[in-house]
Protein backbone atom coordinates (compact mmCIF):
# COMPACT_ATOMS: atom_id res chain seq x y z
CA UNK A 1 0.00 0.00 0.00
CA UNK A 2 1.22 3.38 -1.25
CA UNK A 3 1.09 6.81 1.46
CA UNK A 4 -1.88 8.18 -0.58
CA UNK A 5 -3.89 5.17 0.22
CA UNK A 6 -2.69 4.51 4.04
CA UNK A 7 -3.42 8.18 4.38
CA UNK A 8 -7.18 7.39 3.32
CA UNK A 9 -7.21 5.00 6.31
CA UNK A 10 -5.88 6.75 8.65
CA UNK A 11 -8.21 9.77 7.92
CA UNK A 12 -11.22 7.28 8.21
CA UNK A 13 -9.59 5.94 11.39
CA UNK A 14 -9.67 9.15 12.88
CA UNK A 15 -13.24 10.24 12.26
CA UNK A 16 -14.10 7.18 14.24
CA UNK A 17 -11.89 7.60 17.05
CA UNK A 18 -13.39 11.16 16.97
CA UNK A 19 -9.79 12.81 17.26
CA UNK A 20 -9.38 16.48 15.36
CA UNK A 21 -6.45 17.12 15.14
CA UNK A 22 -3.53 15.27 13.76
CA UNK A 23 -0.99 14.93 11.46
CA UNK A 24 0.62 12.45 9.64
CA UNK A 25 4.69 12.47 8.51
CA UNK A 26 5.77 10.23 5.57
CA UNK A 27 9.23 9.60 4.77
CA UNK A 28 11.19 6.92 2.54
CA UNK A 29 13.93 6.41 0.44
CA UNK A 30 16.41 3.94 -1.26
CA UNK A 31 19.89 3.79 -1.93
CA UNK A 32 22.86 1.77 -4.24
CA UNK A 33 26.39 2.57 -3.10
CA UNK A 34 29.13 0.44 -4.90
CA UNK A 35 32.84 0.66 -3.79
CA UNK A 36 35.81 -0.58 -4.90
CA UNK A 37 39.35 -1.56 -3.77
CA UNK A 38 42.40 -1.65 -5.72
CA UNK A 39 40.88 -2.56 -9.31
CA UNK A 40 37.80 -4.28 -8.46
CA UNK A 41 33.95 -4.32 -7.27
CA UNK A 42 34.27 -4.47 -3.21
CA UNK A 43 31.33 -3.93 -2.08
CA UNK A 44 27.43 -3.82 -3.25
CA UNK A 45 24.61 -2.45 -0.74
CA UNK A 46 21.12 -1.49 -1.94
CA UNK A 47 18.56 -0.67 0.97
CA UNK A 48 14.95 0.58 1.46
CA UNK A 49 13.56 2.53 4.55
CA UNK A 50 10.89 4.92 5.28
CA UNK A 51 7.51 5.03 7.54
CA UNK A 52 4.88 7.23 8.76
CA UNK A 53 4.47 9.57 12.15
CA UNK A 54 1.24 10.23 13.75
CA UNK A 55 0.86 12.96 15.87
CA UNK A 56 -2.17 13.77 17.13
CA UNK A 57 -3.63 16.54 19.88
CA UNK A 58 -6.04 15.07 22.34
CA UNK A 59 -6.95 17.07 25.77
CA UNK A 60 -3.94 19.39 25.28
CA UNK A 61 -1.16 16.95 24.30
CA UNK A 62 0.26 15.87 21.63
CA UNK A 63 0.28 11.63 21.26
CA UNK A 64 2.77 10.50 19.04
CA UNK A 65 3.33 6.17 17.01
CA UNK A 66 5.03 5.04 14.52
CA UNK A 67 5.44 2.49 11.51
CA UNK A 68 7.10 1.11 8.83
CA UNK A 69 3.89 -1.20 8.04
CA UNK A 70 1.24 0.61 5.59
CA UNK A 71 -1.41 -1.28 6.44
CA UNK A 72 -5.28 -0.80 7.24
CA UNK A 73 -4.82 -2.36 10.26
CA UNK A 74 -1.90 -0.41 11.34
CA UNK A 75 -3.66 2.59 10.24
CA UNK A 76 -6.24 2.60 13.42
CA UNK A 77 -3.47 0.90 15.24
CA UNK A 78 -1.26 4.13 15.15
CA UNK A 79 -4.13 6.35 15.67
CA UNK A 80 -5.50 4.82 18.71
CA UNK A 81 -1.78 4.43 20.24
CA UNK A 82 -0.86 8.32 19.29
CA UNK A 83 -4.30 8.75 21.49
CA UNK A 84 -3.13 6.33 24.28
CA UNK A 85 -0.13 8.55 24.68
CA UNK A 86 -1.23 11.92 24.68
CA UNK A 87 -3.58 10.84 27.52
CA UNK A 88 -0.52 9.37 29.94
CA UNK A 89 1.37 12.20 29.23
CA UNK A 90 2.38 14.69 32.43
CA UNK A 91 4.23 17.34 30.76
CA UNK A 92 2.21 20.42 29.95
CA UNK A 93 3.66 22.83 27.06
CA UNK A 94 2.07 23.73 24.46
CA UNK A 95 1.96 21.73 20.90
CA UNK A 96 0.94 22.99 17.99
CA UNK A 97 0.16 21.40 14.32
CA UNK A 98 1.23 23.78 10.63
CA UNK A 99 -1.31 25.86 9.30
CA UNK A 100 -2.54 24.98 6.04
CA UNK A 101 -3.61 27.59 3.15
CA UNK A 102 0.31 29.06 3.43
CA UNK A 103 2.41 30.48 0.60
CA UNK A 104 5.68 28.44 -0.65
CA UNK A 105 8.24 29.15 -2.38
CA UNK A 106 7.96 28.10 -6.17
CA UNK A 107 10.08 25.29 -6.54
CA UNK A 108 10.79 23.64 -10.31
CA UNK A 109 12.31 20.52 -9.18
CA UNK A 110 12.17 17.73 -11.56
CA UNK A 111 13.87 14.80 -10.47
CA UNK A 112 16.62 13.33 -12.78
CA UNK A 113 16.74 10.07 -14.15
CA UNK A 114 19.16 7.51 -11.48
CA UNK A 115 22.08 5.82 -12.92
CA UNK A 116 21.63 1.78 -13.27
CA UNK A 117 23.59 -0.56 -11.26
CA UNK A 118 25.37 -1.57 -14.04
CA UNK A 119 26.03 2.30 -14.69
CA UNK A 120 27.18 2.91 -11.33
CA UNK A 121 29.67 -0.09 -11.34
CA UNK A 122 31.17 0.98 -14.57
CA UNK A 123 31.78 4.86 -13.57
CA UNK A 124 33.36 3.96 -10.00
CA UNK A 125 35.45 1.28 -12.23
CA UNK A 126 36.49 3.94 -14.50
CA UNK A 127 37.78 6.50 -12.00
CA UNK A 128 39.33 3.92 -10.22
CA UNK A 129 41.46 3.49 -12.90
CA UNK A 130 42.06 7.15 -12.99
CA UNK A 131 43.09 7.50 -9.97
CA UNK A 132 46.05 4.67 -10.53
CA UNK A 133 47.14 6.41 -13.63
CA UNK A 134 46.88 10.02 -12.43
CA UNK A 135 50.70 9.98 -10.83
CA UNK A 136 53.32 7.30 -9.52
CA UNK A 137 53.26 8.21 -6.30
CA UNK A 138 50.01 6.79 -6.65
CA UNK A 139 49.09 3.20 -4.19
CA UNK A 140 46.99 1.22 -3.32
CA UNK A 141 44.55 2.09 -0.64
CA UNK A 142 42.84 4.46 -3.36
CA UNK A 143 38.52 4.05 -3.22
CA UNK A 144 36.07 4.62 -5.79
CA UNK A 145 32.53 4.72 -4.62
CA UNK A 146 29.19 5.88 -7.04
CA UNK A 147 26.19 6.85 -5.23
CA UNK A 148 22.47 6.70 -6.02
CA UNK A 149 19.92 7.97 -3.81
CA UNK A 150 16.15 8.95 -3.57
CA UNK A 151 14.31 10.34 -1.33
CA UNK A 152 10.59 11.21 -0.26
CA UNK A 153 8.56 13.18 2.20
CA UNK A 154 4.99 13.92 2.40
CA UNK A 155 3.27 15.73 5.07
CA UNK A 156 -1.16 15.38 5.70
CA UNK A 157 -2.43 16.71 8.74
CA UNK A 158 -6.32 18.16 9.89
CA UNK A 159 -5.36 21.86 9.37
CA UNK A 160 -5.46 21.50 5.52
CA UNK A 161 -1.57 20.66 4.74
CA UNK A 162 -0.99 18.56 2.45
CA UNK A 163 2.32 18.41 1.00
CA UNK A 164 4.83 16.18 -0.79
CA UNK A 165 8.58 16.37 -1.89
CA UNK A 166 10.54 14.18 -4.06
CA UNK A 167 14.24 14.08 -5.21
CA UNK A 168 17.28 12.04 -6.50
CA UNK A 169 20.52 12.06 -6.10
CA UNK A 170 23.31 10.61 -7.63
CA UNK A 171 27.33 10.98 -7.06
CA UNK A 172 30.85 9.88 -6.99
CA UNK A 173 33.18 9.92 -4.07
CA UNK A 174 37.47 9.44 -4.59
CA UNK A 175 40.17 8.73 -2.32
CA UNK A 176 43.76 9.55 -3.74
CA UNK A 177 46.23 7.19 -1.48
CA UNK A 178 50.20 8.52 -2.39
CA UNK A 179 53.41 7.43 -0.55
CA UNK A 180 56.95 8.82 -0.94
CA UNK A 181 58.42 6.11 0.29
CA UNK A 182 58.39 6.78 4.29
CA UNK A 183 54.78 8.25 4.57
CA UNK A 184 51.43 7.93 3.31
CA UNK A 185 48.80 10.53 3.01
CA UNK A 186 45.27 10.81 1.48
CA UNK A 187 42.83 12.75 0.15
CA UNK A 188 38.82 12.79 -1.05
CA UNK A 189 36.36 14.69 -2.89
CA UNK A 190 32.85 14.32 -3.51
CA UNK A 191 30.55 15.43 -6.18
CA UNK A 192 27.15 15.03 -6.88
CA UNK A 193 24.84 14.96 -9.90
CA UNK A 194 24.32 13.12 -12.61
CA UNK A 195 26.95 10.89 -13.30
CA UNK A 196 27.37 11.53 -17.13
CA UNK A 197 28.06 15.69 -16.04
CA UNK A 198 30.95 15.05 -13.29
CA UNK A 199 33.97 15.95 -14.18
CA UNK A 200 36.01 12.93 -13.20
CA UNK A 201 39.39 13.70 -13.87
CA UNK A 202 39.11 17.08 -11.84
CA UNK A 203 37.78 15.07 -9.02
CA UNK A 204 40.89 12.68 -9.46
CA UNK A 205 43.80 15.33 -9.83
CA UNK A 206 42.55 17.03 -6.98
CA UNK A 207 42.40 14.41 -4.32
CA UNK A 208 45.94 13.27 -5.72
CA UNK A 209 47.29 16.57 -5.51
CA UNK A 210 46.01 17.85 -2.19
CA UNK A 211 47.04 14.23 -1.31
CA UNK A 212 50.57 14.53 -2.40
CA UNK A 213 50.91 17.97 -0.56
CA UNK A 214 50.18 16.17 2.98
CA UNK A 215 53.87 14.66 2.09
CA UNK A 216 56.14 15.62 4.44
CA UNK A 217 55.82 18.73 6.74
CA UNK A 218 56.69 20.41 9.80
CA UNK A 219 54.80 21.39 12.88
CA UNK A 220 53.86 25.26 12.73
CA UNK A 221 56.36 27.48 15.22
CA UNK A 222 54.26 28.00 18.05
CA UNK A 223 52.72 31.25 18.35
CA UNK A 224 49.89 34.11 17.93
CA UNK A 225 49.98 35.10 14.52
CA UNK A 226 46.90 35.59 11.66
CA UNK A 227 45.21 32.61 10.73
CA UNK A 228 43.38 32.11 7.14
CA UNK A 229 41.28 29.65 6.92
CA UNK A 230 40.20 27.95 3.50
CA UNK A 231 36.65 27.62 2.50
CA UNK A 232 36.77 24.04 3.62
CA UNK A 233 38.25 24.38 7.25
CA UNK A 234 36.03 27.29 7.90
CA UNK A 235 32.70 25.54 6.32
CA UNK A 236 34.22 22.46 9.45
CA UNK A 237 34.26 24.83 12.26
CA UNK A 238 30.34 26.58 10.73
CA UNK A 239 29.42 23.09 11.14
CA UNK A 240 30.37 22.19 14.56
CA UNK A 241 29.58 25.20 16.17
CA UNK A 242 26.03 26.00 13.79
CA UNK A 243 24.10 24.82 16.70
CA UNK A 244 24.54 28.03 18.42
CA UNK A 245 22.00 29.48 16.04
CA UNK A 246 19.55 26.87 16.95
CA UNK A 247 16.41 28.95 18.82
CA UNK A 248 15.81 25.67 20.63
CA UNK A 249 19.50 25.28 22.09
CA UNK A 250 18.86 29.25 23.13
CA UNK A 251 16.02 28.43 24.94
CA UNK A 252 17.80 25.70 26.84
CA UNK A 253 20.49 27.84 27.88
CA UNK A 254 22.96 25.92 25.35
CA UNK A 255 23.99 28.86 23.42
CA UNK A 256 25.57 32.02 23.78
CA UNK A 257 22.82 34.23 21.64
CA UNK A 258 20.22 33.30 24.08
CA UNK A 259 19.09 37.12 24.47
CA UNK A 260 21.82 38.56 21.59
CA UNK A 261 18.58 38.73 18.80
CA UNK A 262 19.33 42.47 17.46
CA UNK A 263 23.11 43.21 18.67
CA UNK A 264 26.44 42.84 17.18
CA UNK A 265 27.98 39.48 17.53
CA UNK A 266 30.47 39.31 14.67
CA UNK A 267 32.53 41.19 12.29
CA UNK A 268 30.95 43.87 10.48
CA UNK A 269 32.00 42.12 7.30
CA UNK A 270 30.65 38.75 8.48
CA UNK A 271 26.54 38.00 7.11
CA UNK A 272 25.74 34.19 7.45
CA UNK A 273 23.32 33.13 5.39
CA UNK A 274 20.89 30.34 5.66
CA UNK A 275 19.00 29.09 1.95
CA UNK A 276 17.12 26.42 1.17
CA UNK A 277 17.03 26.67 -2.42
CA UNK A 278 21.12 27.65 -3.40
CA UNK A 279 22.16 26.18 -6.39
CA UNK A 280 24.40 23.49 -4.52
CA UNK A 281 22.52 22.12 -2.10
CA UNK A 282 21.51 18.58 -3.72
CA UNK A 283 18.38 18.43 -1.79
CA UNK A 284 16.09 22.14 -2.02
CA UNK A 285 12.89 21.35 -0.60
CA UNK A 286 9.95 24.38 -0.19
CA UNK A 287 8.52 23.35 3.26
CA UNK A 288 10.44 21.99 6.70
CA UNK A 289 9.36 19.14 8.85
CA UNK A 290 6.40 20.80 10.34
CA UNK A 291 4.94 21.98 6.63
CA UNK A 292 6.07 25.69 7.49
CA UNK A 293 7.69 27.47 4.29
CA UNK A 294 11.63 27.73 3.85
CA UNK A 295 12.89 30.55 2.70
CA UNK A 296 16.42 32.25 2.43
CA UNK A 297 17.51 34.59 5.32
CA UNK A 298 20.43 35.88 6.85
CA UNK A 299 21.22 34.75 10.70
CA UNK A 300 23.80 37.13 10.72
CA UNK A 301 23.65 41.28 8.60
CA UNK A 302 26.99 43.12 8.65
CA UNK A 303 27.82 41.32 12.16
CA UNK A 304 23.86 42.14 13.26
CA UNK A 305 22.12 38.43 14.33
CA UNK A 306 18.88 39.20 13.12
CA UNK A 307 17.46 36.05 14.05
CA UNK A 308 18.12 32.25 15.18
CA UNK A 309 16.25 29.30 13.46
CA UNK A 310 12.96 28.23 14.63
CA UNK A 311 10.27 26.04 14.57
CA UNK A 312 6.73 26.54 15.83
CA UNK A 313 6.91 25.29 19.35
CA UNK A 314 10.60 27.65 20.11
CA UNK A 315 8.67 30.37 17.82
CA UNK A 316 5.40 30.87 20.15
CA UNK A 317 7.97 30.39 23.21
CA UNK A 318 9.87 33.39 21.94
CA UNK A 319 6.79 34.89 20.82
CA UNK A 320 8.10 34.88 17.09
CA UNK A 321 6.88 33.32 13.65
CA UNK A 322 9.00 29.98 12.79
CA UNK A 323 11.97 30.81 10.04
CA UNK A 324 10.98 27.35 8.54
CA UNK A 325 13.65 25.36 10.44
CA UNK A 326 11.93 22.72 11.51
CA UNK A 327 13.60 19.40 11.04
CA UNK A 328 13.64 15.48 11.67
CA UNK A 329 16.20 13.16 11.39
CA UNK A 330 14.03 10.20 10.38
CA UNK A 331 10.11 9.60 10.46
CA UNK A 332 10.14 8.73 13.86
CA UNK A 333 12.37 11.50 15.08
CA UNK A 334 11.46 14.51 17.03
CA UNK A 335 10.79 17.84 15.88
CA UNK A 336 13.66 19.50 16.13
CA UNK A 337 16.21 22.55 14.25
CA UNK A 338 18.32 22.46 11.57
CA UNK A 339 19.74 24.78 8.79
CA UNK A 340 19.30 24.03 5.23
CA UNK A 341 22.74 25.55 3.27
CA UNK A 342 24.13 27.59 6.01
CA UNK A 343 27.06 29.87 4.88
CA UNK A 344 29.01 32.65 5.54
CA UNK A 345 28.79 35.25 2.82
CA UNK A 346 32.10 36.10 0.76
CA UNK A 347 34.13 39.19 0.47
CA UNK A 348 35.40 41.62 -2.13
CA UNK A 349 38.83 40.11 -2.51
CA UNK A 350 40.52 36.99 -3.90
CA UNK A 351 42.34 34.80 -1.80
CA UNK A 352 45.61 35.68 -2.90
CA UNK A 353 45.00 39.26 -1.81
CA UNK A 354 43.30 37.68 1.67
CA UNK A 355 46.67 35.86 2.12
CA UNK A 356 49.05 38.62 1.36
CA UNK A 357 46.68 40.95 3.75
CA UNK A 358 48.11 38.11 6.03
CA UNK A 359 51.57 39.15 5.85
CA UNK A 360 52.51 36.26 8.23
CA UNK A 361 50.77 33.40 9.33
CA UNK A 362 48.90 30.24 8.85
CA UNK A 363 47.05 29.39 6.04
CA UNK A 364 44.92 25.95 7.16
CA UNK A 365 43.43 23.74 4.92
CA UNK A 366 42.71 20.33 7.30
CA UNK A 367 40.90 20.30 10.63
CA UNK A 368 40.54 17.22 12.68
CA UNK A 369 39.35 16.01 15.81
CA UNK A 370 36.40 18.45 15.54
CA UNK A 371 34.00 17.10 17.85
CA UNK A 372 36.31 16.19 20.39
CA UNK A 373 38.44 19.70 20.55
CA UNK A 374 35.40 21.86 19.92
CA UNK A 375 33.00 22.62 22.80
CA UNK A 376 29.63 24.06 21.08
CA UNK A 377 28.26 24.94 24.18
CA UNK A 378 31.65 27.73 25.22
CA UNK A 379 32.77 28.31 21.81
CA UNK A 380 36.49 27.22 22.85
CA UNK A 381 38.31 24.55 20.15
CA UNK A 382 41.42 23.33 19.78
CA UNK A 383 41.79 21.08 17.05
CA UNK A 384 44.98 19.65 15.16
CA UNK A 385 45.67 21.16 12.24
CA UNK A 386 47.65 21.30 8.45
CA UNK A 387 47.90 23.62 6.00
CA UNK A 388 51.08 26.40 5.23
CA UNK A 389 52.86 28.84 6.51
CA UNK A 390 52.63 32.52 4.90
CA UNK A 391 55.37 34.23 4.97
CA UNK A 392 55.85 37.65 2.76
CA UNK A 393 52.02 37.67 2.23
CA UNK A 394 52.55 34.36 0.42
CA UNK A 395 51.67 30.60 0.97
CA UNK A 396 54.96 29.08 1.53
CA UNK A 397 56.11 25.83 3.18
CA UNK A 398 53.11 22.32 4.04
CA UNK A 399 53.27 22.48 7.82
CA UNK A 400 51.54 19.56 9.98
CA UNK A 401 50.76 18.28 13.54
CA UNK A 402 49.69 21.57 14.87
CA UNK A 403 46.92 22.80 16.69
CA UNK A 404 44.99 26.14 16.48
CA UNK A 405 43.09 27.15 19.24
CA UNK A 406 40.56 29.89 20.21
CA UNK A 407 37.12 30.89 21.14
CA UNK A 408 34.86 30.85 17.72
CA UNK A 409 32.42 33.15 18.80
CA UNK A 410 35.10 35.76 19.68
CA UNK A 411 36.47 34.86 16.29
CA UNK A 412 33.42 35.84 14.34
CA UNK A 413 34.40 39.13 16.05
CA UNK A 414 37.92 39.09 14.92
CA UNK A 415 37.46 38.15 11.14
CA UNK A 416 39.41 40.76 9.11
CA UNK A 417 38.41 39.72 5.49
CA UNK A 418 36.77 37.42 3.45
CA UNK A 419 37.60 36.25 0.13
CA UNK A 420 35.63 36.18 -2.57
CA UNK A 421 35.60 32.06 -3.28
CA UNK A 422 32.83 30.88 -0.97
CA UNK A 423 32.37 27.16 -1.27
CA UNK A 424 30.17 24.34 -0.69
CA UNK A 425 32.98 21.74 0.18
CA UNK A 426 31.18 18.57 0.23
CA UNK A 427 27.34 19.22 -0.16
CA UNK A 428 26.05 16.35 0.77
CA UNK A 429 21.87 16.16 1.69
CA UNK A 430 19.38 18.42 3.00
CA UNK A 431 22.14 20.48 5.58
CA UNK A 432 25.48 21.66 3.87
CA UNK A 433 27.48 24.20 5.17
CA UNK A 434 29.83 26.77 3.01
CA UNK A 435 32.32 29.30 3.14
CA UNK A 436 34.98 31.57 1.72
CA UNK A 437 38.57 31.94 3.13
CA UNK A 438 38.62 34.04 5.94
CA UNK A 439 41.42 35.68 7.64
CA UNK A 440 40.88 35.87 11.39
CA UNK A 441 43.21 37.49 14.30
CA UNK A 442 43.21 36.24 17.91
CA UNK A 443 44.00 32.65 17.15
CA UNK A 444 46.75 30.40 18.84
CA UNK A 445 49.08 28.08 17.09
CA UNK A 446 51.10 25.06 18.95
CA UNK A 447 53.93 23.30 17.36
CA UNK A 448 57.37 23.27 17.35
Amino acid sequence: MNFQEFKQYVIAACRQAGIEEYELYYQAGSSISVDTFQHEINEFSASEQGGVCFRCIVGGKMGYASTEDLSPQQAKAIVLKAADSALVLEAEEQVFLGEGGQEYEDLELTPYELPTTEELISTVLAAQEKIYAADPAVVDGCQTQGISQRSEMAIYNSKGLDLRYENNTAGLIVVGVVSDGKEMANDYQIKLGKLDTLDVDAMVKKAVDSAKIQLGGEPAPTGQYPVVFNPEAMSSLLNVFSSAFSSEAAQKGLSPYASSEGEMVASPIVTLVDDPFHKENPEPIHFDAEGSPTHKKNVIENGKLLTLLYNLKTAAVAGKKTTGNASKANYDSPVAIRPFTMYLQGGDVSEDELIQMAGEGVYITDLSGLHAGANEVSGDFSLQSSGFMIRGGKKAEYVKSFTVAGNFYEMLKNIRALADNCELPRAMGMTTFGAPSVLADGLSVAGK
